[in-house]
């Protein structure tokens, strides 16, 4: 049966998150709804998951009813499934998935039942899997590992009939707009003000080297951010003058980008400095010795990545 998914959304679509990614499925599941992922394995993927779980609890770590778990080696290709209760890890089941390869797009389709969970890859059956908790009491997503993803769709089962178990046709859902490549700039005729976000959403390449991302005015560039593949360090600097600062490295835990994974920065403007996250992690406030918000009139992007979403 062919059948648009957007008229059977459930809750709005998820583009291009940044993995690891966790989010609430509105009102749970029950047996006809279905879940959609697009996304592309890693060229040097060795493993990635798929939890569908209740709640998101790490301590105590939250059940999990069914733990999608595809490995890589050199030679072929599993999945392995289990259920998390109690924080106790069930009999798990390996199936073999040859319809998965690194560097591949895939299109994974999860249709909940009474008793199971049928799994289809790329509109072709891939694997059942039993209920061991109760349907009912799952509300969350998570994704983790070496792939990119594209979408995450919500669908409902209605029209079709619950005795009907074949997999509706699902075509991606798109966002209707190509990525941007760098180098990219964008005009601030107004300046910004105090309070002022810009969100930065894009994917970096299979081989990449630094990104950069600029504030500029006429005369002065007060912030600079240089994230450097080659030496694993990500430096804030400004100029003021002929010479740039010196630069201030960023102290992070690891590395927050990597190859072929989608990366999210947000800088908030205040009235001495810029606070800045990268992926939901906070990384502090830095000032250049003098500022004004209102003469800084160009964002500019270079480097390894493709942006898909530009927002100052």
């Amino acid at each position: 049966m062919n059948m648009d998914p957007l008229s059977l959304l459930l809750q709005p679509p998820v583009h291009y998150p940044v993995v690891p990614y966790m989010c609430t499925i509105f009102g749970g599941l029950r047996p006809g709804k279905m879940v959609l992922v697009q996304g592309r394995v890693s060229g040097t993927a060795n493993r990635f998951q798929i939890d569908l779980q209740v709640g998101c609890s790490t301590r105590p770590r939250a059940d999990v009813a069914f733990h999608f778990n595809p490995r890589f080696s050199s030679s072929e290709t599993s999945v392995v499934c289990n259920t998390l209760h109690m924080e106790q890890w069930l009999h798990e089941v390996h199936h073999p998935g040859p319809q998965l390869r690194k560097g591949q797009p895939f299109l994974l389709l999860f249709l909940f039942l009474e008793d199971k969970i049928k799994v289809s890859i790329n509109g072709q059956h891939l694997l059942d899997y039993p209920n061991r908790l109760p349907l009912c009491d799952v509300d969350t997503i998570g994704i983790h590992g070496d792939i990119s993803v594209q979408g995450i769709s919500f669908l409902c089962r209605n029209p079709f009939s619950d005795s009907i178990t074949e997999y509706p046709v699902c075509q991606p859902l798109k966002l209707g707009n190509v990525a941007m490549t760098t180098p990219l700039s964008k005009t601030l005729p107004n300046g910004i003000s105090e309070g002022h976000m810009t969100t930065v959403r894009g994917l970096a390449s299979a081989n990449p080297d630094e990104i950069v991302i600029l504030l500029k005015s006429a005369d002065f560039i007060p912030f600079k951010l240089t994230a450097s593949f080659r030496d694993q360090t990500l430096l804030y600097s400004y100029l003021m003058g002929p010479r740039w600062a010196e630069p201030q490295e960023i102290q992070t835990p690891f590395f927050l980008f990597h190859a072929e994974r989608f990366v999210q920065i947000h800088i908030f403007s205040e009235t001495n400095g810029f606070r800045l996250a990268i992926n939901g992690v906070p990384l502090g406030v830095f000032c250049p010795p003098v500022l004004d918000l209102k003469s800084i009139n160009e964002i500019q992007i270079n480097g390894s990545i493709k942006i898909y979403s530009f927002i100052c």
